[in-house]
């Protein structure tokens, strides 16, 4: 993993955990960055993403992507602070703090280029230096609520 297009972050700690915790902080500033693709190429080739409300997980990294267009459609200007980085073995678990202004159509319902600002609880499990799977639950009711409120 190189750092040199996010001169912020830190070079990547020797132990496991701290390279795990790295590797999320990297990707969050990757992903902040508008580089949909470097962050696609840190996720396995399989990984799953867990998503409340549907029955199954998604399988392949291929549907992480439509998930983030979504939102960047959305909050074009949408940032992502965390606030809280834990790890244990092959586990990341964050709090995070997102927030931009409602720009584009999001669950059907229209910009109306409002500031909004929600949590995100997320657990991660990182195989090597990818991330392979995720949980992510963010605080849905809050976020609507600013956009149709």
């Amino acid at each position: 993993m190189t750092t040199d297009a996010h001169p912020t972050a830190a070079p990547p700690p020797a132990d496991a955990t701290g390279r795990n915790m790295a590797l999320l902080r990297t990707a969050f500033a990757t992903l902040q960055d508008g580089d949909v693709d470097a962050v696609y190429g840190m996720l396995t080739e399989d990984f799953v993403a867990n998503l409340p409300g549907l029955p199954e997980p998604l399988r392949g990294r291929e549907h992480w992507r439509p998930g983030v267009a979504a939102m960047h459609e959305a909050f074009p200007d949408l940032r992502i602070d965390v606030e809280e980085l834990f790890a244990a073995g092959d586990r990341v678990a964050t709090r995070v703090r997102m927030h931009g202004t409602h720009e584009g159509t999001f669950q059907g319902v229209p910009a109306t280029h409002r500031p909004v600002s929600f949590h995100s609880i997320e657990l991660y499990r990182m195989e090597g230096d990818k991330i392979a799977e995720e949980w992510v639950a963010p605080d849905m009711a809050t976020l609507m609520q600013q956009i149709t409120g």
